[in-house]
C-alpha cells in the first residue's frame, strides 16, 4: 500500500497506527425468524458498496438464506472478480444501533475477514456522525424511517 504523508504527520504516527484505522461499530441483529439478538462488531467501509454478511457466520448463527434470483458478481478493489464467487443470498435482519433501528437485507458472500460490512449504500442513507480520532460514531442525522 503506498501512503503519501503530507503536513505535519510523520512516519511515527502512521506506524503507530493513528492515522490509518478501521472504524467499527457493536450493533445487534435480530434473526427475524425467532427473534434472537446477536452482537457483532461492523465494519465501516466507504470502498464497499452495500451490506455484507460473511456466509460462514451466517450459516453458524443459523440465520435463513434467500436466493437471489440472479447472481450478483462482486468486483474487488482491483477490478477483478471476487474468488470466492457472486453473491447468491441475502439474510433478513433487524440491525440495532445506539437509538437506531432498521429491518434491511444483507448480501451474503464467502471469504469475508468482518462478520458484517457497512457500506456507502448504508452510510450515505444514515450519514452517521463519525470522529475519525476517537472512532466514535453518533446517528444523529438518520432519517425518520430508521425508528429513531
Amino acid at each position: 500500500m503506498l501512503v503519501r504523508v503530507t503536513d505535519n504527520t510523520s512516519m511515527h504516527n502512521l506506524d503507530k497506527g493513528n492515522l490509518l484505522r478501521e472504524v467499527t461499530v457493536k450493533i445487534g441483529l435480530e434473526r427475524i425468524d425467532i427473534q434472537e439478538e446477536i452482537m457483532v462488531e461492523a465494519l465501516l467501509d466507504s470502498g464497499a458498496t452495500g451490506l455484507v454478511m460473511s456466509s460462514e457466520f451466517a450459516r453458524k448463527q443459523g440465520f435463513k438464506l434467500k436466493k437471489l434470483n440472479r447472481p450478483m458478481y462482486v468486483r474487488n478493489v482491483d477490478s477483478s472478480l471476487n474468488k470466492e464467487g457472486p453473491i447468491e443470498h441475502t439474510v433478513e435482519v433487524n440491525i440495532y444501533y445506539q437509538e437506531y433501528r432498521e429491518r434491511t437485507e444483507i448480501d451474503v458472500i464467502g471469504g469475508q475477514k468482518w462478520t458484517v460490512i457497512l457500506g456507502m449504500l448504508w452510510l450515505a442513507h444514515h450519514n452517521p456522525e463519525i470522529d475519525w480520532k476517537t472512532e466514535e460514531v453518533k446517528m444523529t442525522r438518520c432519517p425518520e424511517e430508521c425508528g429513531k
